[in-house]
């Protein structure tokens, strides 16, 4: 029974587990993992699909929206809009495209502008952002999804009290989706996005021939503009101070870059140059940016016109369901249902291309930093956190669409306002002026935006600093917990360090740990004389001395390169390059054991100083007390005390 067992859980860990790489931790996975299987990446429109569920599914509620901030100007706010969309947002993400082809998006352009632990943290303030937009489109999408049925003539007695548990049921599936596998979602979300466009067409034709037919609505929507407002230009400043309300028909654009990998490029294209894929992303969003502006202006207009302003407020038959109210107010009560079921799905699946976001984004960041398990690389594993902190959000926030708006629209405009200043600056490195110019215009469209959005609406500000304060909780523990895990991913030695290591391993393999000073001749025959006096090591036998330079303390995993050197004639010296210094060592000593076939020993002084204060060194800078942190990584790494390198200190 207990080998039944065993065998389930192994292969349970390998279901969840599958795709993750080891990341060279020094020793063989102790469960091996089946490899993801690789595939050439998906046609450019059936990935917009996946981004384009939540992008088209604003449908179902961003006329509503609009129609409460503007009123009447409800369409003029709208062109503003589309405006904002086609002439600032779209280059700005297809630039982002261009400079972040692996889906990194502007959080890797701006990384890249800062160092240590301050680049550190400006990311992980732009990852508690991304993930408040993306947790929230899943949520809130559920939520309106939930109202949508709930609203629904023919179910509103049956499920009026349910609309909590049927929003955690819809992220529920949502979660199991992701679980069986990445492809069937865009399957899915081709469907879905196929279906319900067709269904807005035809909603759109019926509301744009009941108003072409009745021309009083025209004339009457007219004068009551003019009779509120005066003049056009009234209404054009009227219309640019609500836009900022109407900043979720914005979202979409961030998942559409994180989803980059999955477009499939040319036969020719490289990794460091995937001229197919950044093509096909461009096409990507240059289209769903069209047809969704060419939806929201003929949506915004007929909702404007058709339908009284009181069914837009809360408890009104079309607050939050403006299309589907003309659905069933024109087109009868069964078109209405299938229109309900179409905006359902698509509104229960516009978290899919959240997923997709999270799934992408997190895993590039946190776990390279540290400040996540090693399974977090994982698929399954993720969607299953994700998944829980959307009940907990949902749970929260009562299932309540209108009380997640402002998070909502607060992570949409922030990371489009950080894209926009990456783009900028990448185009001032460039020498570019005009586009310099032209983003930075733009970054500052979307500033003022962000500033309106958090003055009016500052609980989504609160609701994003949560999700920072626990995204950076969470990543300064993971790190604290992997502190003493070997982060080395790779060690490659030059031909002289190869020399060093086998004229030494036809011996006793004998290293000195140095920390390089003036580097003259002094330091290293006093050095190798206080060692043999610490050590009572015989005056015969020789040593090759180990420096480590640090570099970026604040890296985590990286790749090691040894270099040999021999300086003032006798001195032999192997020179490394870390974010830590006791890592280098481990990941030194192992790779030596593991091609020469001996054990390998290394002598160390102590270091002066309170312990407590050196862990926080160590921690914060790589340095600190080098000795046993060095010993606890190879304890770590090597059960085994009879194959363990040796520490010595005195």
């Amino acid at each position: 029974m207990a080998t039944t067992d065993h065998a389930r859980a192994s292969r349970l860990r390998a279901w969840m587990l599958e795709g993750l790489s080891d990341m060279g931790k020094g020793r063989p996975a102790q469960h091996p993992v089946k490899p993801e299987p690789e595939h050439k990446g998906q046609r450019w429109w059936r990935v917009m699909c996946l981004t384009g569920v939540d992008y088209f599914s604003t449908l179902g509620y961003q006329p509503g929206i609009a129609a409460l901030a503007a009123g009447l100007l409800s369409p003029v706010a709208t062109i503003v809009l589309v405006i904002v969309t086609l002439a600032g947002a779209l280059p700005v993400y297809r630039r982002v495209a261009e400079e972040s082809p692996r889906g990194e998006g502007s959080i890797a352009m701006l990384e890249r502008l800062l160092s240590f632990w301050k680049g550190k943290l400006f990311v992980l303030t732009l990852l508690g952002f991304a993930a408040t937009d993306f947790l929230i489109t899943i949520t809130l999408s559920a939520a309106d999804a939930s109202t949508h049925l709930v609203e629904n003539p023919h179910l509103t007695d049956a499920l009026h009290d349910k609309q909590m548990l049927i929003t955690l049921v819809l992220v529920a599936l949502l979660g199991a989706v992701f679980l069986k596998g990445f492809l069937e979602a865009i399957g899915v979300a081709v469907v879905l996005v196929g279906i319900y466009l067709g269904l807005n067409v035809v909603v759109v034709i019926a509301g744009l021939w009941h108003v072409f037919t009745a021309e009083h609505v025209i004339t009457d929507w007219g004068s009551a503009l003019t009779a509120e407002h005066g003049n056009a230009f009234a209404m054009i400043g009227v219309a640019l101070l609500v836009f900022p309300k109407l900043a979720l028909g914005l979202s979409g654009f961030e998942t559409g870059v994180a989803v980059m990998p999955h477009v499939e490029g040319d036969a020719t294209d490289t990794e460091e140059k995937p001229t197919g894929r950044i093509r096909g992303t461009k096409k990507l969003l240059t289209t769903a940016a069209v047809i969704m502006s060419v939806f929201l202006v003929a949506t915004s207009f007929i909702t404007t016109v058709l339908i009284p302003e009181k069914e837009f407020e809360s408890g009104g038959q079309a607050n939050g369901r403006a299309l589907a109210y003309l659905a069933h107010e024109y087109l009868g009560n069964a078109f209405g249902t299938v229109y309900d079921a179409s905006t359902i799905a698509i509104l229960w699946f516009a978290g899919a291309s959240a997923m997709a976001g999270l799934l992408n984004l997190m895993p590039r960041y946190l776990p390279r930093y540290g400040m996540a398990p090693h399974w977090a690389r994982a698929v399954r594993p993720m969607v299953i956190v994700f998944t829980l902190v959307g009940f907990l959000v949902t749970w929260i926030f009562d299932a309540d669409v209108d009380a997640q708006g402002g998070a909502y629209a607060t992570g949409v405009l922030v990371l489009i306002s950080s894209a926009a200043i990456a783009v900028t600056i990448a185009a001032r490195k460039a020498g570019q002026r005009n586009w310099t110019v032209g983003f930075a215009v733009i970054s500052a469209v979307f500033l003022y935006t962000t500033v309106v959005n958090v003055i009016e609406r500052p609980d989504g500000v609160k609701i994003g600093a949560c999700f920072i304060a626990g995204i950076i909780l969470v990543s300064l523990l993971s790190r604290l917990a992997r502190a003493f895990e070997l982060r080395v991913t790779s060690v490659t030695m030059d031909g002289m360090a190869e020399r060093f290591v086998r004229d030494i391993a036809s011996r006793r393999i004998r290293f000195i740990a140095n920390e390089p000073d003036n580097r003259d001749k002094a330091e290293y025959r006093e050095k190798i004389e206080q060692i043999r006096q610490d050590n009572d090591v015989p005056s015969q036998e020789d040593f090759v001395f180990v420096e480590v330079t640090v570099l970026d303390p604040s890296e985590f995993e990286s790749g090691l390169t040894v270099r040999g050197e021999v300086l003032h004639g006798r001195y032999r010296v192997l020179t490394l390059e870390s974010a830590s210094i006791p890592n280098a060592l481990a990941a030194l000593l192992l790779h030596v054991r593991d091609t020469t076939g001996c054990i390998p020993h290394i002598y160390f002084e102590w270091t002066e100083g309170n312990p407590f204060a050196n862990f926080l060194r160590f921690f914060l800078f790589g340095q600190g007390e080098v000795a046993p942190v060095t010993r606890e990584v190879l304890r770590e790494v090597e059960p085994d005390r009879d194959r363990r390198p040796r520490i010595h200190v005195g």
